[in-house]
């Protein structure tokens, strides 16, 4: 267990010294059977987010976020401002379902998922050992004078990363404002969209900063997931774990010494060689027991695998556990907590399915105009409406129009009365609707009206009809 004075690793992060200065973290490169898993995993889901904005489904693209026009695509499907309230409801299934995640499992998420640790760790930093080298050749090259070699491999360095943060811009744009006006923008030259380009190297920018500066620091500083650990986390938690038990024992770690058994001298069976603190890409020591700053990333179960082997003692010194894994040998328990996160998540998924069913495909609007009264033409009257009629298909509607259901009257458009409504479009405009007198039987008569597409039904809306009051 930790003495008191141990503690004082919780007064400060290791990314900042003690004189308030950045210390730069040379983690060792990873190596082992979790670390090959995660680079695989990486693999896929980083040609997933290059590709996604490029890939279509029934002529949607895969994955955009235009918040710009309030327009999203989540595999394939679209959602536009109308369909706000069911992005919603995505966004809050998703926060319980990582919540509850995060309960069973601690942060895993971050360290086999995140974006930020995949181009992080799998990305840039891969990058940097091929040209750096390991953590020693880069804790040299950090203090060596500026030759020749060091010029050469910082330039080498920062090109290659300028060019991957403006790809990863380039990316993020098609996310944000579509693959195809993106690809135009390109066809037609920086010259002539200056602007854009502008807003190009701005995100090229930031995504340099983050990965060749502030790095490891997203995660310790800027994330707010991790500050929720402290909340979401409890002893049944499985996170990345230091088997204190095992490791200090009775008389703490001490150094490995091949002739002497640790099975009666009371040491425990960590060997003190720091190789998980050497090779942590946040530069925690995980002896200390869960910290804010881990990401989960495995690199020192994986280290601590190969050691123990090394030196002939079991694996898992470090592993997947939870607390009460490790201090009372409780296997995983399915707890009530996990059980009331169960519930909601699946009480919101019934919601969501709900709204999907009773989404429209076409949604349209008809509303009175504001500020305007009826009007008698000899023995009917009349109203002035809008309408808009949205959309949200991959088909043309080259053929629509508006029919009044009940009561029994006629629509006369402003316009002609068919018109085209384009796909993923939206068609807005006039019309009256005129009733005979003696069918209303009051000053507001609910319509029923119909938009057809040719002789196909795509939508139905209701609105109010004023008419004269009576005072019979």
């Amino acid at each position: 267990m930790l003495n008191e004075e141990d503690d004082s690793f919780r007064d400060s992060i290791s990314t900042i010294d003690a004189k308030g200065k950045r210390a730069w973290i040379f983690p060792k490169i990873p190596k082992g059977k979790l670390y090959e898993r995660r680079k695989w995993l990486s693999y896929f889901l980083l040609l997933f987010l290059f590709a996604a904005p490029f890939v279509k489904v029934n002529h949607h693209q895969f994955m955009m976020f235009n918040v710009l026009e309030r327009r999203f695509n989540l595999f394939g499907f679209p959602f536009w401002p109308q369909d706000f309230h069911i992005f919603v409801i995505i966004m809050i299934i998703g926060v319980v379902g990582l919540t509850l995640f995060t309960v069973a499992f601690g942060r895993i998420f971050c360290g086999w998922f995140c974006p930020q640790t995949i181009f992080m760790e799998m990305l840039f930093r891969r990058i940097e050992f091929w040209i750096d080298g390991d953590r020693g050749a880069q804790i040299r090259l950090a203090k060596q004078e500026w030759n020749a070699e060091k010029i050469r491999k910082r330039l080498t360095k920062w090109f290659i990363f300028f060019v991957i943060s403006f790809w990863i811009a380039n990316v993020f744009l098609a996310y944000l404002i579509s693959s195809d006006k993106l690809i135009l923008l390109v066809s037609e030259g920086p010259a002539n969209n200056t602007s854009t380009l502008i807003a190009l190297l701005i995100f090229t920018a930031v995504f340099y900063f983050i990965y060749a500066w502030f790095r490891e620091q997203v995660c310790i500083i800027a994330c707010p997931y991790g500050r929720m650990q402290g909340v979401l986390l409890d002893n049944k938690s499985i996170n990345v774990a230091y088997d204190h038990v095992r490791g200090e024992k009775e008389i703490g770690r001490a150094k490995f010494n091949k002739n002497e058994d640790r099975t009666t001298t009371g040491k425990g069976d960590c060997i003190d060689c720091s190789l998980c603190v050497h090779v942590c890409p946040t530069g925690i020591d995980i002896r200390h027991g869960t910290q804010l700053e881990c990401v989960n990333c495995t690199a020192c179960i994986d280290v601590c695998d190969s050691m123990m082997e090394n030196v002939g003692l079991p694996k898992g010194l470090i592993r997947y556990a939870s607390e009460d894994e490790i201090v009372k040998k409780e296997k995983f328990v399915f707890t009530n907590r996990m059980k009331g996160y169960v519930a909601i998540l699946a009480i919101l998924l019934g919601v969501f399915i709900g709204m999907l069913f009773l989404r429209n495909e076409v949604e349209a609007t008809v509303l009175r105009l504001p500020g305007q009264l009826f009007q008698h033409k000899g023995d009917k009257i009349s109203n002035v409406y809008t309408f808009k009629i949205v959309n949200k298909t991959s088909i043309n509607f080259d053929k629509v129009h508006i029919e009044l259901v009940s009561p029994k009257g006629k629509v006369k458009m402003v316009g002609p009365r068919y018109f085209k409504v384009s796909r993923e479009g939206i068609t807005e405009g006039t019309l009256f609707i005129e009733i005979q007198e003696a069918v209303l039987e009051s000053d507001k008569t609910k319509l029923v009206l119909e938009v057809y597409n040719d002789n196909k039904l795509i939508d139905n809306e209701t609105t109010n009809f004023l008419g004269p009051r009576s005072f019979d």
